[in-house]
Protein backbone atom coordinates (compact mmCIF):
# COMPACT_ATOMS: atom_id res chain seq x y z
CA UNK A 1 0.00 0.00 0.00
CA UNK A 2 1.29 3.47 -0.85
CA UNK A 3 2.33 5.89 1.86
CA UNK A 4 -0.30 8.37 0.71
CA UNK A 5 -3.07 5.82 1.19
CA UNK A 6 -1.79 4.99 4.66
CA UNK A 7 -1.88 8.60 5.81
CA UNK A 8 -5.59 8.70 4.96
CA UNK A 9 -6.35 5.86 7.36
CA UNK A 10 -7.28 6.21 11.02
CA UNK A 11 -6.46 4.26 14.14
CA UNK A 12 -8.94 1.50 14.77
CA UNK A 13 -11.30 2.27 17.67
CA UNK A 14 -10.44 0.51 20.89
CA UNK A 15 -6.67 0.34 20.29
CA UNK A 16 -4.78 0.94 23.54
CA UNK A 17 -1.29 2.42 23.42
CA UNK A 18 1.43 2.12 26.08
CA UNK A 19 4.54 4.30 25.58
CA UNK A 20 7.78 2.53 26.47
CA UNK A 21 11.12 4.09 27.33
CA UNK A 22 12.33 3.60 23.77
CA UNK A 23 9.26 2.35 21.93
CA UNK A 24 5.52 1.66 21.87
CA UNK A 25 3.19 -1.22 22.67
CA UNK A 26 -0.24 -1.23 20.95
CA UNK A 27 -3.11 -3.63 21.65
CA UNK A 28 -6.18 -3.91 19.48
CA UNK A 29 -9.03 -6.30 18.82
CA UNK A 30 -7.34 -7.64 15.69
CA UNK A 31 -3.72 -7.72 16.81
CA UNK A 32 -0.89 -6.42 18.98
CA UNK A 33 2.37 -4.71 18.09
CA UNK A 34 5.52 -3.73 19.98
CA UNK A 35 7.93 -1.24 18.38
CA UNK A 36 11.34 -0.53 19.85
CA UNK A 37 14.51 1.16 18.79
CA UNK A 38 14.75 4.74 19.93
CA UNK A 39 13.56 7.45 22.28
CA UNK A 40 12.07 9.34 19.34
CA UNK A 41 9.26 6.82 18.95
CA UNK A 42 7.20 7.97 21.97
CA UNK A 43 7.66 11.58 20.85
CA UNK A 44 6.53 10.72 17.32
CA UNK A 45 3.48 9.00 18.75
CA UNK A 46 2.55 12.05 20.85
CA UNK A 47 2.62 14.07 17.63
CA UNK A 48 0.49 11.59 15.67
CA UNK A 49 -1.92 10.18 18.27
CA UNK A 50 -4.82 12.62 17.95
CA UNK A 51 -4.63 13.17 14.17
CA UNK A 52 -4.35 9.40 13.63
CA UNK A 53 -7.50 8.70 15.66
CA UNK A 54 -9.35 11.21 13.47
CA UNK A 55 -7.76 10.20 10.14
CA UNK A 56 -5.93 13.55 9.70
CA UNK A 57 -2.31 12.40 9.40
CA UNK A 58 -1.94 13.62 5.82
CA UNK A 59 -3.35 16.99 6.80
CA UNK A 60 -0.91 17.19 9.74
CA UNK A 61 2.11 16.43 7.60
CA UNK A 62 1.12 19.00 4.99
CA UNK A 63 0.52 21.70 7.59
CA UNK A 64 3.97 21.06 9.10
CA UNK A 65 5.67 21.02 5.70
CA UNK A 66 7.25 17.81 6.91
CA UNK A 67 10.52 16.81 5.31
CA UNK A 68 11.34 13.43 3.75
CA UNK A 69 12.87 11.99 6.95
CA UNK A 70 9.79 12.65 9.05
CA UNK A 71 7.45 11.44 6.31
CA UNK A 72 9.45 8.22 5.89
CA UNK A 73 9.30 7.58 9.66
CA UNK A 74 5.55 8.19 9.72
CA UNK A 75 4.95 5.91 6.74
CA UNK A 76 7.07 3.15 8.34
CA UNK A 77 5.06 3.42 11.57
CA UNK A 78 1.74 3.40 9.72
CA UNK A 79 2.82 0.43 7.65
CA UNK A 80 3.49 -1.60 10.79
CA UNK A 81 0.15 -0.58 12.30
CA UNK A 82 -1.69 -1.55 9.13
CA UNK A 83 0.09 -4.92 8.87
CA UNK A 84 -1.20 -5.79 12.36
CA UNK A 85 -4.81 -4.76 11.70
CA UNK A 86 -4.63 -1.60 13.82
CA UNK A 87 -5.74 0.84 11.06
CA UNK A 88 -9.07 1.18 9.32
CA UNK A 89 -9.69 2.81 5.94
CA UNK A 90 -13.24 4.06 6.48
CA UNK A 91 -13.91 7.44 8.09
CA UNK A 92 -15.45 7.57 11.55
CA UNK A 93 -19.28 7.34 11.49
CA UNK A 94 -21.21 10.56 12.00
CA UNK A 95 -23.03 10.66 14.27
CA UNK A 96 -21.22 8.04 16.38
CA UNK A 97 -22.92 4.64 16.31
CA UNK A 98 -24.11 2.40 19.10
CA UNK A 99 -22.77 -0.94 20.31
CA UNK A 100 -22.93 -2.56 16.86
CA UNK A 101 -20.95 0.23 15.21
CA UNK A 102 -18.44 0.26 18.04
CA UNK A 103 -17.87 -3.49 17.76
CA UNK A 104 -17.62 -3.35 13.95
CA UNK A 105 -15.20 -0.44 14.12
CA UNK A 106 -12.96 -2.31 16.56
CA UNK A 107 -12.85 -5.59 14.66
CA UNK A 108 -14.20 -5.47 11.09
CA UNK A 109 -12.12 -4.95 7.97
CA UNK A 110 -15.00 -2.89 6.56
CA UNK A 111 -16.83 -1.55 9.60
CA UNK A 112 -19.55 0.21 7.61
CA UNK A 113 -20.59 -2.91 5.71
CA UNK A 114 -20.50 -5.03 8.86
CA UNK A 115 -22.64 -2.55 10.81
CA UNK A 116 -25.11 -2.30 7.91
CA UNK A 117 -25.44 -6.10 7.76
CA UNK A 118 -26.28 -6.21 11.46
CA UNK A 119 -28.55 -3.17 11.45
CA UNK A 120 -31.40 -5.16 9.90
CA UNK A 121 -30.70 -8.34 11.83
CA UNK A 122 -32.81 -9.82 14.60
CA UNK A 123 -31.66 -12.48 17.03
CA UNK A 124 -33.74 -15.30 18.47
CA UNK A 125 -32.92 -17.41 21.53
CA UNK A 126 -34.61 -20.83 21.37
CA UNK A 127 -34.58 -23.06 24.43
CA UNK A 128 -36.74 -25.39 26.45
CA UNK A 129 -36.61 -22.71 29.17
CA UNK A 130 -35.78 -19.33 27.56
CA UNK A 131 -35.38 -17.69 30.96
CA UNK A 132 -32.86 -20.29 32.16
CA UNK A 133 -29.29 -19.32 33.10
CA UNK A 134 -27.64 -20.23 29.78
CA UNK A 135 -30.44 -18.86 27.58
CA UNK A 136 -30.60 -15.68 29.66
CA UNK A 137 -26.85 -15.13 29.37
CA UNK A 138 -26.99 -15.68 25.61
CA UNK A 139 -29.84 -13.19 25.23
CA UNK A 140 -27.97 -10.57 27.23
CA UNK A 141 -24.81 -11.08 25.13
CA UNK A 142 -26.74 -10.60 21.88
CA UNK A 143 -28.55 -7.55 23.24
CA UNK A 144 -25.22 -6.07 24.32
CA UNK A 145 -24.20 -6.38 20.68
CA UNK A 146 -27.07 -4.06 19.79
CA UNK A 147 -29.47 -6.65 18.35
CA UNK A 148 -33.16 -6.99 19.18
CA UNK A 149 -33.67 -10.39 20.79
CA UNK A 150 -36.75 -12.63 20.67
CA UNK A 151 -37.14 -15.58 23.02
CA UNK A 152 -38.86 -18.77 21.89
CA UNK A 153 -39.78 -21.89 23.83
CA UNK A 154 -39.05 -25.25 22.21
CA UNK A 155 -39.85 -28.10 24.60
CA UNK A 156 -38.18 -30.62 22.27
CA UNK A 157 -34.72 -29.15 22.83
CA UNK A 158 -32.59 -30.75 25.57
CA UNK A 159 -32.77 -28.79 28.81
CA UNK A 160 -29.06 -27.83 28.70
CA UNK A 161 -28.97 -26.73 25.05
CA UNK A 162 -29.78 -23.32 23.57
CA UNK A 163 -30.12 -22.49 19.89
CA UNK A 164 -29.20 -18.96 18.77
CA UNK A 165 -30.69 -17.92 15.45
CA UNK A 166 -30.14 -14.80 13.36
CA UNK A 167 -32.77 -13.50 10.93
CA UNK A 168 -32.64 -10.71 8.37
CA UNK A 169 -28.89 -10.69 7.61
CA UNK A 170 -28.65 -13.03 4.62
CA UNK A 171 -29.22 -16.78 4.96
CA UNK A 172 -30.42 -17.87 8.37
CA UNK A 173 -27.48 -18.81 10.55
CA UNK A 174 -27.54 -20.63 13.87
CA UNK A 175 -25.20 -21.55 16.69
CA UNK A 176 -25.93 -24.22 19.29
CA UNK A 177 -24.50 -23.82 22.78
CA UNK A 178 -24.86 -26.26 25.63
CA UNK A 179 -23.36 -27.62 28.81
CA UNK A 180 -23.23 -31.01 30.46
CA UNK A 181 -22.29 -30.57 34.07
CA UNK A 182 -18.80 -29.10 34.10
CA UNK A 183 -18.31 -29.25 30.31
CA UNK A 184 -19.68 -27.02 27.58
CA UNK A 185 -19.55 -26.34 23.86
CA UNK A 186 -20.50 -23.85 21.16
CA UNK A 187 -20.85 -25.12 17.60
CA UNK A 188 -19.68 -23.42 14.44
CA UNK A 189 -22.35 -21.29 12.70
CA UNK A 190 -24.48 -23.24 10.26
CA UNK A 191 -27.99 -24.19 9.28
CA UNK A 192 -30.41 -25.38 11.99
CA UNK A 193 -30.02 -28.97 10.76
CA UNK A 194 -26.21 -28.79 10.77
CA UNK A 195 -25.80 -27.24 14.22
CA UNK A 196 -28.39 -29.66 15.62
CA UNK A 197 -26.42 -32.62 14.26
CA UNK A 198 -23.17 -31.14 15.59
CA UNK A 199 -24.71 -30.56 19.02
CA UNK A 200 -26.04 -34.13 19.18
CA UNK A 201 -22.62 -35.52 18.27
CA UNK A 202 -20.79 -33.25 20.71
CA UNK A 203 -23.05 -34.14 23.60
CA UNK A 204 -22.56 -37.84 22.84
CA UNK A 205 -18.78 -37.32 22.78
CA UNK A 206 -18.55 -35.18 25.90
CA UNK A 207 -20.96 -37.30 27.94
CA UNK A 208 -22.49 -36.30 31.20
CA UNK A 209 -20.11 -35.31 33.98
CA UNK A 210 -20.05 -37.39 37.12
CA UNK A 211 -22.12 -35.90 39.92
CA UNK A 212 -20.07 -33.44 41.98
CA UNK A 213 -18.62 -34.63 45.23
CA UNK A 214 -19.10 -32.34 48.19
CA UNK A 215 -21.75 -30.93 50.49
CA UNK A 216 -25.34 -30.53 49.35
CA UNK A 217 -25.82 -27.57 47.05
CA UNK A 218 -22.21 -27.65 45.80
CA UNK A 219 -22.06 -26.10 42.32
CA UNK A 220 -19.33 -27.61 40.12
CA UNK A 221 -19.29 -24.61 37.76
CA UNK A 222 -18.02 -21.12 38.66
CA UNK A 223 -20.31 -18.17 38.03
CA UNK A 224 -18.42 -17.16 34.88
CA UNK A 225 -18.84 -20.53 33.17
CA UNK A 226 -22.26 -20.10 31.53
CA UNK A 227 -21.71 -16.42 30.58
CA UNK A 228 -18.42 -17.46 28.95
CA UNK A 229 -20.20 -20.09 26.85
CA UNK A 230 -23.09 -17.79 25.98
CA UNK A 231 -20.82 -14.88 25.06
CA UNK A 232 -18.65 -17.07 22.84
CA UNK A 233 -21.71 -18.43 21.01
CA UNK A 234 -23.16 -14.93 20.52
CA UNK A 235 -19.80 -13.71 19.23
CA UNK A 236 -19.64 -16.48 16.63
CA UNK A 237 -23.16 -15.68 15.45
CA UNK A 238 -22.48 -11.94 15.20
CA UNK A 239 -19.28 -12.55 13.21
CA UNK A 240 -21.10 -14.86 10.79
CA UNK A 241 -23.88 -12.32 10.24
CA UNK A 242 -21.44 -9.44 9.73
CA UNK A 243 -19.28 -11.36 7.27
CA UNK A 244 -16.35 -11.42 9.69
CA UNK A 245 -13.85 -14.27 10.16
CA UNK A 246 -14.92 -16.76 12.78
CA UNK A 247 -13.31 -16.20 16.20
CA UNK A 248 -11.77 -19.67 15.99
CA UNK A 249 -9.28 -18.31 13.45
CA UNK A 250 -7.87 -15.79 15.89
CA UNK A 251 -4.88 -16.41 18.13
CA UNK A 252 -1.76 -18.45 17.56
CA UNK A 253 -2.77 -21.93 18.77
CA UNK A 254 -1.80 -24.30 15.93
CA UNK A 255 -2.19 -27.47 18.01
CA UNK A 256 -4.97 -29.11 15.97
CA UNK A 257 -3.87 -28.27 12.42
CA UNK A 258 -2.75 -24.88 11.12
CA UNK A 259 -4.58 -25.32 7.84
CA UNK A 260 -7.72 -27.03 9.19
CA UNK A 261 -9.50 -24.08 10.85
CA UNK A 262 -9.60 -22.16 7.57
CA UNK A 263 -11.54 -24.90 5.78
CA UNK A 264 -13.01 -27.08 8.51
CA UNK A 265 -15.42 -25.94 11.21
CA UNK A 266 -14.20 -25.60 14.78
CA UNK A 267 -16.10 -26.02 18.00
CA UNK A 268 -15.48 -24.21 21.25
CA UNK A 269 -14.99 -26.62 24.14
CA UNK A 270 -15.07 -25.32 27.69
CA UNK A 271 -14.38 -26.83 31.08
CA UNK A 272 -15.61 -25.39 34.35
CA UNK A 273 -12.80 -26.45 36.65
CA UNK A 274 -10.27 -25.22 35.93
CA UNK A 275 -12.13 -22.61 33.90
CA UNK A 276 -10.87 -22.87 30.35
CA UNK A 277 -12.20 -22.64 26.79
CA UNK A 278 -10.47 -23.19 23.47
CA UNK A 279 -11.34 -24.01 19.87
CA UNK A 280 -10.80 -27.45 18.38
CA UNK A 281 -10.95 -28.44 14.71
CA UNK A 282 -14.20 -30.40 14.44
CA UNK A 283 -14.19 -33.46 12.19
CA UNK A 284 -17.83 -34.09 13.09
CA UNK A 285 -19.62 -37.24 12.00
CA UNK A 286 -22.24 -35.41 9.91
CA UNK A 287 -21.88 -32.98 6.99
CA UNK A 288 -25.20 -31.43 6.03
CA UNK A 289 -24.34 -27.89 4.91
CA UNK A 290 -22.71 -27.77 1.47
CA UNK A 291 -20.04 -25.33 2.67
CA UNK A 292 -18.90 -27.87 5.26
CA UNK A 293 -17.99 -30.48 2.63
CA UNK A 294 -14.36 -29.50 2.21
CA UNK A 295 -11.13 -31.33 1.59
CA UNK A 296 -7.56 -30.43 2.42
CA UNK A 297 -4.74 -31.11 0.00
CA UNK A 298 -2.41 -33.93 1.07
CA UNK A 299 0.08 -32.95 3.76
CA UNK A 300 3.34 -31.60 2.38
CA UNK A 301 5.46 -32.48 5.39
CA UNK A 302 5.46 -34.97 8.24
CA UNK A 303 4.73 -32.14 10.69
CA UNK A 304 1.54 -31.24 8.78
CA UNK A 305 0.42 -34.87 8.72
CA UNK A 306 0.99 -35.24 12.47
CA UNK A 307 -1.01 -32.07 13.20
CA UNK A 308 -3.91 -33.37 11.15
CA UNK A 309 -3.65 -36.68 12.94
CA UNK A 310 -3.84 -34.78 16.23
CA UNK A 311 -7.10 -33.13 15.13
CA UNK A 312 -8.59 -36.46 14.07
CA UNK A 313 -7.60 -38.09 17.38
CA UNK A 314 -8.54 -35.23 19.73
CA UNK A 315 -9.85 -36.70 22.98
CA UNK A 316 -13.17 -34.84 22.68
CA UNK A 317 -13.64 -34.13 18.97
CA UNK A 318 -11.67 -36.86 17.24
CA UNK A 319 -13.04 -39.86 15.41
CA UNK A 320 -10.04 -42.19 15.77
CA UNK A 321 -7.86 -43.41 18.63
CA UNK A 322 -4.66 -41.50 19.31
CA UNK A 323 -1.45 -43.55 19.17
CA UNK A 324 0.65 -42.65 22.20
CA UNK A 325 3.78 -44.00 23.89
CA UNK A 326 1.92 -43.96 27.24
CA UNK A 327 3.72 -46.31 29.62
CA UNK A 328 5.47 -48.31 26.90
CA UNK A 329 9.26 -48.58 27.17
CA UNK A 330 11.00 -46.50 24.51
CA UNK A 331 14.29 -48.39 24.42
CA UNK A 332 15.76 -50.06 22.47
CA UNK A 333 13.01 -49.07 19.98
CA UNK A 334 10.28 -46.40 20.26
CA UNK A 335 6.82 -47.94 20.74
CA UNK A 336 3.30 -46.51 20.61
CA UNK A 337 -0.09 -48.05 21.18
CA UNK A 338 -3.81 -47.37 20.89
CA UNK A 339 -7.05 -49.18 21.66
CA UNK A 340 -9.61 -49.68 18.91
CA UNK A 341 -13.01 -48.11 19.69
CA UNK A 342 -15.76 -50.64 20.27
CA UNK A 343 -13.42 -53.57 20.92
CA UNK A 344 -13.64 -55.38 24.25
CA UNK A 345 -10.62 -54.63 26.40
CA UNK A 346 -8.27 -57.61 26.51
CA UNK A 347 -9.83 -59.34 23.50
CA UNK A 348 -7.74 -60.32 20.52
CA UNK A 349 -7.08 -57.32 18.28
CA UNK A 350 -8.51 -54.80 20.75
CA UNK A 351 -5.17 -52.99 20.94
CA UNK A 352 -2.54 -52.01 18.40
CA UNK A 353 1.16 -51.73 19.18
CA UNK A 354 3.75 -50.46 16.75
CA UNK A 355 7.29 -49.22 16.56
CA UNK A 356 9.73 -47.63 14.14
CA UNK A 357 13.12 -45.99 14.03
CA UNK A 358 11.45 -42.82 15.38
CA UNK A 359 8.37 -42.37 17.53
CA UNK A 360 6.65 -39.93 15.15
CA UNK A 361 6.90 -42.47 12.32
CA UNK A 362 5.52 -45.23 14.54
CA UNK A 363 2.54 -43.09 15.61
CA UNK A 364 1.56 -42.19 12.04
CA UNK A 365 1.87 -45.80 10.82
CA UNK A 366 -0.23 -46.93 13.77
CA UNK A 367 -2.87 -44.28 13.04
CA UNK A 368 -3.18 -45.42 9.42
CA UNK A 369 -3.49 -49.06 10.46
CA UNK A 370 -6.14 -48.25 13.06
CA UNK A 371 -8.12 -46.36 10.41
CA UNK A 372 -7.93 -49.37 8.08
CA UNK A 373 -9.26 -51.70 10.75
CA UNK A 374 -12.11 -49.35 11.60
CA UNK A 375 -13.00 -49.06 7.90
CA UNK A 376 -13.05 -52.85 7.60
CA UNK A 377 -10.03 -55.10 7.60
CA UNK A 378 -8.79 -55.82 4.10
CA UNK A 379 -11.12 -53.31 2.44
CA UNK A 380 -9.01 -50.15 2.35
CA UNK A 381 -5.44 -48.87 2.59
CA UNK A 382 -4.92 -45.53 4.33
CA UNK A 383 -1.96 -43.21 3.88
CA UNK A 384 -0.99 -39.68 4.80
CA UNK A 385 -0.45 -38.92 1.09
CA UNK A 386 -1.28 -40.74 -2.16
CA UNK A 387 2.32 -41.97 -2.40
CA UNK A 388 2.29 -43.21 1.17
CA UNK A 389 -0.98 -45.07 0.63
CA UNK A 390 0.28 -46.65 -2.61
CA UNK A 391 3.50 -47.71 -0.94
CA UNK A 392 1.63 -49.35 1.93
CA UNK A 393 -0.82 -51.07 -0.44
CA UNK A 394 1.89 -52.43 -2.75
CA UNK A 395 4.02 -53.68 0.12
CA UNK A 396 0.97 -55.28 1.70
CA UNK A 397 0.17 -57.11 -1.53
CA UNK A 398 3.74 -58.41 -1.79
CA UNK A 399 3.76 -59.52 1.84
CA UNK A 400 0.54 -61.47 1.38
CA UNK A 401 2.42 -63.83 -0.93
CA UNK A 402 3.82 -66.94 0.80
CA UNK A 403 6.94 -66.16 2.79
CA UNK A 404 10.12 -67.56 1.20
CA UNK A 405 11.19 -70.94 2.52
CA UNK A 406 14.82 -71.36 3.58
CA UNK A 407 17.09 -72.06 0.62
CA UNK A 408 14.72 -70.59 -1.99
CA UNK A 409 16.41 -70.32 -5.42
CA UNK A 410 16.20 -66.51 -5.53
CA UNK A 411 18.08 -66.10 -2.23
CA UNK A 412 20.48 -63.13 -2.21
CA UNK A 413 24.00 -63.69 -0.96
CA UNK A 414 24.72 -62.15 2.45
CA UNK A 415 27.61 -60.17 0.97
CA UNK A 416 25.03 -57.87 -0.69
CA UNK A 417 23.25 -56.86 2.50
CA UNK A 418 25.17 -57.84 5.63
CA UNK A 419 27.11 -54.55 5.80
CA UNK A 420 24.04 -52.29 5.77
CA UNK A 421 24.60 -50.03 8.84
CA UNK A 422 20.93 -49.99 9.88
CA UNK A 423 20.77 -53.77 9.59
CA UNK A 424 23.89 -54.15 11.75
CA UNK A 425 22.35 -51.95 14.43
CA UNK A 426 18.96 -53.64 14.61
CA UNK A 427 20.38 -57.15 14.22
CA UNK A 428 22.76 -56.54 17.11
CA UNK A 429 19.83 -55.21 19.14
CA UNK A 430 17.71 -58.28 18.37
CA UNK A 431 20.31 -61.00 18.86
CA UNK A 432 22.52 -59.28 21.43
CA UNK A 433 20.56 -56.91 23.64
CA UNK A 434 17.28 -58.81 23.42
CA UNK A 435 18.92 -62.24 23.29
CA UNK A 436 16.83 -63.64 20.43
CA UNK A 437 18.36 -66.52 18.45
CA UNK A 438 17.27 -65.81 14.89
CA UNK A 439 18.25 -66.18 11.28
CA UNK A 440 17.72 -63.84 8.32
CA UNK A 441 17.23 -64.56 4.65
CA UNK A 442 16.77 -62.16 1.73
CA UNK A 443 15.29 -63.11 -1.66
CA UNK A 444 14.62 -61.28 -4.91
CA UNK A 445 10.87 -61.13 -5.56
CA UNK A 446 11.17 -61.76 -9.30
CA UNK A 447 13.99 -62.21 -11.82
CA UNK A 448 15.29 -58.92 -13.22
CA UNK A 449 13.27 -56.77 -10.77
CA UNK A 450 14.90 -54.65 -8.07
CA UNK A 451 12.55 -55.60 -5.26
CA UNK A 452 13.56 -57.79 -2.34
CA UNK A 453 11.90 -59.52 0.58
CA UNK A 454 13.68 -60.23 3.87
CA UNK A 455 12.37 -62.55 6.57
CA UNK A 456 13.63 -62.94 10.15
CA UNK A 457 12.71 -66.23 11.85
CA UNK A 458 13.56 -67.49 15.30
CA UNK A 459 15.86 -70.48 15.28
CA UNK A 460 13.72 -73.60 15.71
CA UNK A 461 14.91 -76.11 18.36
CA UNK A 462 14.50 -78.99 15.89
CA UNK A 463 16.98 -77.57 13.41
CA UNK A 464 16.38 -77.16 9.70
CA UNK A 465 14.30 -80.34 9.47
CA UNK A 466 11.51 -78.76 11.60
CA UNK A 467 8.73 -76.70 9.96
CA UNK A 468 9.75 -73.03 9.71
CA UNK A 469 8.37 -70.97 12.64
CA UNK A 470 6.28 -67.83 11.95
CA UNK A 471 8.41 -64.84 10.96
CA UNK A 472 9.45 -62.29 13.56
CA UNK A 473 10.11 -59.70 10.87
CA UNK A 474 9.06 -59.51 7.22
CA UNK A 475 9.77 -56.61 4.86
CA UNK A 476 9.73 -55.74 1.16
CA UNK A 477 12.03 -52.94 -0.03
CA UNK A 478 14.04 -51.77 -3.04
CA UNK A 479 17.46 -53.09 -1.99
CA UNK A 480 18.54 -56.23 -0.14
CA UNK A 481 20.04 -54.11 2.65
CA UNK A 482 16.91 -51.99 3.17
CA UNK A 483 14.70 -55.09 3.21
CA UNK A 484 16.98 -56.79 5.73
CA UNK A 485 17.16 -53.69 7.91
CA UNK A 486 13.37 -53.30 8.07
CA UNK A 487 12.90 -57.01 8.74
CA UNK A 488 15.35 -56.80 11.64
CA UNK A 489 13.70 -53.61 12.91
CA UNK A 490 10.29 -55.28 12.65
CA UNK A 491 11.61 -58.26 14.62
CA UNK A 492 12.83 -55.91 17.38
CA UNK A 493 9.43 -54.20 17.45
CA UNK A 494 7.58 -57.52 17.67
CA UNK A 495 9.89 -58.83 20.38
CA UNK A 496 9.56 -55.69 22.49
CA UNK A 497 5.77 -55.59 21.98
CA UNK A 498 5.51 -59.17 23.21
CA UNK A 499 7.53 -58.23 26.30
CA UNK A 500 4.96 -55.55 27.21
CA UNK A 501 2.61 -58.29 28.42
CA UNK A 502 -0.40 -57.33 26.31
CA UNK A 503 -1.67 -60.62 24.85
CA UNK A 504 -3.83 -60.32 21.79
CA UNK A 505 -2.42 -56.95 20.70
CA UNK A 506 -1.82 -56.58 16.97
CA UNK A 507 1.68 -55.46 16.07
CA UNK A 508 2.23 -52.92 13.27
CA UNK A 509 5.68 -53.26 11.70
CA UNK A 510 7.48 -50.33 10.02
CA UNK A 511 8.42 -49.98 6.36
CA UNK A 512 9.91 -47.40 4.00
CA UNK A 513 6.65 -46.01 2.58
CA UNK A 514 6.76 -42.97 4.90
CA UNK A 515 10.29 -41.96 3.92
CA UNK A 516 9.36 -39.37 1.23
CA UNK A 517 6.99 -37.55 3.59
CA UNK A 518 9.40 -37.83 6.53
CA UNK A 519 12.18 -36.14 4.52
CA UNK A 520 10.06 -33.52 2.68
CA UNK A 521 11.42 -30.03 3.40
CA UNK A 522 14.09 -31.56 5.67
CA UNK A 523 17.74 -30.90 4.91
CA UNK A 524 20.08 -33.76 5.67
CA UNK A 525 23.25 -32.57 7.37
CA UNK A 526 26.46 -33.19 5.47
CA UNK A 527 27.97 -35.15 8.35
CA UNK A 528 25.13 -37.72 8.47
CA UNK A 529 25.97 -41.12 7.04
CA UNK A 530 23.76 -44.10 6.22
CA UNK A 531 24.02 -45.22 9.83
CA UNK A 532 21.88 -42.26 10.90
CA UNK A 533 18.12 -42.42 10.61
CA UNK A 534 17.90 -39.11 8.73
CA UNK A 535 20.28 -40.16 5.96
CA UNK A 536 18.68 -43.61 5.72
CA UNK A 537 15.23 -42.06 5.31
CA UNK A 538 16.57 -39.70 2.64
CA UNK A 539 18.08 -42.63 0.73
CA UNK A 540 14.82 -44.58 1.03
CA UNK A 541 12.85 -41.58 -0.25
CA UNK A 542 15.04 -41.38 -3.33
CA UNK A 543 14.30 -45.03 -4.17
CA UNK A 544 10.58 -45.10 -3.32
CA UNK A 545 9.11 -44.16 -6.71
CA UNK A 546 11.14 -46.77 -8.58
CA UNK A 547 10.36 -49.32 -5.87
CA UNK A 548 6.63 -48.80 -6.26
CA UNK A 549 7.01 -49.22 -10.02
CA UNK A 550 8.81 -52.53 -9.49
CA UNK A 551 6.12 -53.78 -7.12
CA UNK A 552 3.41 -52.82 -9.62
CA UNK A 553 5.16 -54.85 -12.32
CA UNK A 554 5.37 -57.86 -10.03
CA UNK A 555 1.70 -57.63 -9.06
CA UNK A 556 0.74 -56.57 -12.62
CA UNK A 557 -1.71 -54.10 -11.09
CA UNK A 558 -1.94 -50.81 -9.27
CA UNK A 559 -3.87 -49.93 -6.11
CA UNK A 560 -7.39 -48.85 -6.99
CA UNK A 561 -8.20 -45.16 -6.84
CA UNK A 562 -11.89 -45.11 -7.78
CA UNK A 563 -14.17 -45.09 -4.74
CA UNK A 564 -16.66 -47.91 -4.29
CA UNK A 565 -20.36 -47.17 -4.43
CA UNK A 566 -20.70 -47.41 -0.66
CA UNK A 567 -18.24 -45.06 1.05
CA UNK A 568 -17.93 -45.16 4.84
CA UNK A 569 -18.30 -41.82 6.60
CA UNK A 570 -14.87 -42.34 8.18
CA UNK A 571 -13.27 -42.56 4.72
CA UNK A 572 -14.78 -39.22 3.72
CA UNK A 573 -13.59 -37.72 6.99
CA UNK A 574 -10.03 -38.92 6.45
CA UNK A 575 -10.04 -37.52 2.92
CA UNK A 576 -11.35 -34.17 4.20
CA UNK A 577 -8.14 -33.95 6.24
CA UNK A 578 -5.97 -34.77 3.21
CA UNK A 579 -5.40 -38.47 3.95
CA UNK A 580 -5.69 -40.96 1.08
CA UNK A 581 -8.06 -43.92 1.28
CA UNK A 582 -7.52 -46.57 -1.41
CA UNK A 583 -10.02 -49.42 -1.80
CA UNK A 584 -8.36 -52.83 -1.96
CA UNK A 585 -8.40 -54.66 -5.32
CA UNK A 586 -11.45 -56.89 -5.62
CA UNK A 587 -9.40 -60.07 -5.65
CA UNK A 588 -7.91 -59.17 -2.26
CA UNK A 589 -11.28 -58.93 -0.51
Amino acid sequence: MSGAALTDRRLRPGVAVTPLRAGLHLRGRRGTLTLEGGGALPALWRLLAEPLREGRVAELLDSMAAGPTLRASVHTLLGQLDAHGLLVAEPAPAPPGGPVADWAGASAERPGAAAAALASARAEVVAAAPQGPLAGAAGRALAAGGLPVDRTTDPELPADRVLLRLHGAGPERCVAVGHLGGKGYATAPGSPAQVGADADALEARLGRSDPPRGPAGFDPAPAAFLPLLAGAAAHRLLCAAAGQPDPSREGEDERPAPDAPSVLPSVLLARARPLRADYRAWPGPVRIDADRRVRLAPAGTLVEALRRMAALTDEHCGALPEPLPADLRQLPVPLAGCALPGADAGSAGAELLGGAARLDLARLDLFCRAAELLLGEGLFTVGATPGHARGRALRGAALRLPAPAPGRPHAVAAERWADHPQLRHWWATLTGRLGVAARLEVVRLAPGVEAYRAVVRPCAPGGRSAPPPPPLGDAVEATPGDAAAFAALGAVVRTRAAAEGRPGARVVAPDGALAPLATAAVRTAGWEDAGGTGRWLADLAGREEAHQGALRRIANTAPAVAAPRSRPELASLLEAFGFTVLPAPQEDR
